[in-house]
């Protein structure tokens, strides 16, 4: 309980992140919010991220950051996506412990944990910051949510494709295939 909720600052934050055990902590409404992720999630979090790296490594837009990537929205409002994509043109030069940076896409998997309330205020934020696409990742439903900077939304199933519209232009990404790929519990065959 130390800070207090509501009287967390960037510092608070700052200090956490760079702690031996490194626990991962936002920070909303000066209130440090853990995230907490299984390891199932986690390996769905770094095969994702494997994707876009990959597209990315052959469309060089701008890089790809996993879930311990602290991303200042505005002041007081930093953000851990589980996965973000940040173009070259949003890239941050400066090499400071919290970087002004707007993702171009943001990911979430989401868990039993997470809240609908939650949820819907990290999505108003992130596109509140600029965020142009956000997908939020059911592993359990198979589904992704996907929202747009006009506030679209498209629910996908695993019978789709996903792809990134003008964020990244030429990602497509057969669900089916990344769902098996993400539940796979031994090797192939």
């Amino acid at each position: 309980m130390t800070p207090l909720p509501g009287t967390a600052t960037e510092e608070d934050l700052i200090a956490i992140l760079d702690r031996a055990d490194k626990r991962l902590c936002e920070l909303v409404d000066g209130t440090l919010v853990e995230k907490v992720s299984s390891l199932w999630e986690s390996g769905a979090t770094a095969l994702l991220m494997v994707d876009l790296f990959l597209f990315l490594r052959d469309h060089d837009l701008g890089a790809v950051f996993g879930p311990d990537g602290p991303m200042r929205l505005s002041p007081g409002l930093v953000r851990l996506p589980d996965v973000s994509f940040v173009s070259w043109k949003r890239y941050p030069r400066d090499r400071v412990p919290l970087p002004d940076v707007v993702p171009d896409l943001a990911v979430e998997l989401l868990n039993e944990l997470n809240t609908r309330k939650e949820m819907e205020r990290k999505l108003n934020d992130y596109l509140r910051a600029g965020v142009r696409l956000v997908w939020y990742v059911d592993l359990e439903a198979r589904s992704v949510q996907v929202f747009d900077a006009s506030g679209v939304v498209r629910e996908l199933t695993e019978a789709d494709e996903l792809d990134g519209g003008d964020v990244l232009p030429g990602f497509r990404l057969s669900l089916a295939d990344w769902f098996a790929e993400a539940e796979r519990t031994g090797p192939k065959g």
